[in-house]
């Protein structure tokens, strides 16, 4: 069976969190294809040991990336630790990328009790 796989992203007050949970599922998170945007990517696999495929950062083009192959299909989780209280210089990025995600049905949360929920669901 090929290996599923899981985007992760975090605006830059949310690293330490995606980090420090990826740290506590690093092994539940061996069994997918991780890939991520530019310094999120790089974090997480610095904290974890694990490999994580790294695009651009966020504002450079990094969320239309994880965006294109979602539509390729070939994105099948998302786990985006997002701010929503601070702007973001990239927004018009961030929404394209949430809507892109609906539009194909790929599951995405926002939330450390939402991914905990994702990695525990028996669908996956």
């Amino acid at each position: 069976m090929e290996k599923k796989t899981l985007a992760v992203i975090a605006h830059d007050n949310k690293k330490d969190e995606i980090c420090a949970w990826a740290y506590k599922n690093r092994e539940h998170l061996k069994q997918f294809n991780l890939i991520g945007t530019g310094h999120t990517a790089a974090l997480v696999s610095e904290k974890t040991g694990l490999e994580v495929k790294g695009y651009l950062s966020g504002p450079l083009g990094g969320d239309q990336q994880i965006g294109s192959l979602i539509a390729e299909g070939k994105v099948d989780f998302v786990v985006f630790f997002w701010d929503p209280l601070q702007a973001q210089p990239h927004d018009p990025d961030v929404k394209a990328l949430l809507r892109i995600a609906t539009v194909y049905d790929i599951p995405l949360v926002t939330t450390p009790r939402g991914a905990d929920i994702l990695l525990s669901s028996p669908l996956l």
